[in-house]
């Protein structure tokens, strides 16, 4: 339970706050764009099954590899794309705190 709380707070509340907190400006918008990260999982469309609970998504899927992730951390480091780096990072941090947990599951 506190696996599957955890992961998607990350996917949902993290951004939530994010937005609210850090971006005064057209913060309705800013919440938006770091939900969308979210959107990089229709790469599991392609995965069979397309899903697995016990399955770490960190690298394993096209949109979750390193070289994926290393995109990302290139976006954020841009200020025009820093927002959605941002979004992108915060996904990756929520799917790798559940592969976290799944080694915790597997000792």
């Amino acid at each position: 339970m506190l696996r599957f709380l955890l992961h998607y707070g990350i996917h949902i509340i993290v951004p939530i706050a994010v937005g609210l907190i850090f971006f005064k400006n057209k913060r309705i918008w800013i919440v938006l764009i770091l939900l969308s990260g979210i959107l990089i999982d229709i790469d599991h469309l392609i995965a069979t099954p397309i899903f697995d609970s016990s399955r770490c998504s960190i690298n394993f899927h096209p949109l979750h590899s390193y070289w994926a992730i290393a995109a990302y951390l290139v976006l954020f480091a841009y200020n025009k794309t820093r927002i959605i780096g941002l979004a992108l990072l915060i996904h990756i941090l929520a799917d790798l705190i559940d592969c976290y947990f799944l080694l915790l599951e597997a000792n």
